[in-house]
């Protein structure tokens, strides 16, 4: 006997249907359970599952997006990014150098060469960037980039830094890390990862070389890549980069929990909770050694 042709219709849209949430469910079971530790957040201990376009918090695909839960969200949604800075982003710094600040607003920080800024201070929390510069002579002042970062939480240090290289290979590391003065070593293999005695802190290898994502438990997650300064930055803003030096330095992005409404330094002001951006967009901002830098 011969199915009539509305009866087929109606089988296959409820096979169809059948299917489709059954794919659903085992997606959902695919996807990892996260959650946000910082106990000030509303979202503390809540667990959340990540998005299926960003199933797991450590893809072994190291240009996939990554799962994490936005502590500072009052949705406590899990969200997808980049493990790699974003430059145009909040939290970030790149160039020589251009800073974005927490609620949006963009600035250029006259910085000097081989002297030490501020860029967070906090109770608990401290970060400092070296500069490593370039003045021709028809310049009043130094082109700048950031070479290091120190960081200092608790009673721990944290540092991470460019290496100097006459000229720039994408297949050779320039990132060095040390660990309260200890130098740490970690291998070339792409999402490896070096945790610290205390587990507080993590450095993963995002790509084999020159790019990382280090991340303090509780207090702060930093996208860092190294790149050279290149002969299209030189031309464009005629750096007049000498021939036995690319500038390698860093471009970081930051992501911060749980920081006070007391936070200070040239990016951490911009976390203020009344913090008012005073400049047009896009000034510079007059260097001061150790300082705020505003």
């Amino acid at each position: 006997m011969k199915m009539p042709t509305r009866n087929i219709c109606i089988v296959i849209t409820i096979l169809l249907n059948f299917l489709f949430w059954e794919t659903q469910e085992v997606e959902a079971q695919q996807t990892q359970i996260s959650t946000c530790t910082n106990r000030k957040s509303k979202c503390f201990l809540k667990p959340l599952r990540c998005p299926r376009e960003c199933p797991s918090t450590r893809p072994r695909d190291r240009k996939a997006k990554v799962c994490y839960v936005n502590c500072d969200s009052s949705l406590c949604l899990a969200e997808c990014k980049y493990r790699k800075p974003n430059c145009n982003g909040n939290g970030a710094a790149c160039f020589d150098p251009r800073f974005i600040g927490a609620d949006g607003s963009v600035f250029y920080f006259h910085g000097k060469s081989n002297e030490y800024f501020t860029l967070v201070t906090d109770h608990n929390l401290h970060i400092k960037a070296r500069f490593i510069g370039h003045r021709p002579a028809s310049r009043s002042r130094d082109y700048t980039w950031i070479q290091a970062l120190g960081i200092m939480y608790g009673h721990h240090t944290l540092s991470i830094q460019a290496t100097k290289a006459e000229s720039w290979d994408y297949n050779i590391d320039h990132l060095e890390f040390s660990y309260d003065g200890e130098e740490i070593t970690l291998p070339e293999i792409a999402l490896l990862f070096w945790n610290s005695p205390e587990n507080e802190a993590t450095i993963e290898r995002i790509s084999r070389t020159n790019s990382v994502l280090v991340s303090i438990k509780d207090v702060l997650e930093i996208a860092i890549r190294v790149v050279p300064v290149t002969k299209e930055d030189d031309r464009v803003h005629n750096y007049q980069i000498p021939s036995n030096d690319c500038f390698a330095h860093l471009e970081v992005q930051f992501r911060f929990f749980g920081l006070s409404s007391q936070v200070e330094g040239v990016l951490g002001s911009t976390y203020q909770p009344d913090f008012v951006n005073q400049a047009r967009p896009g000034i510079w901002r007059r260097h001061a050694s150790g300082g705020r830098g505003r």
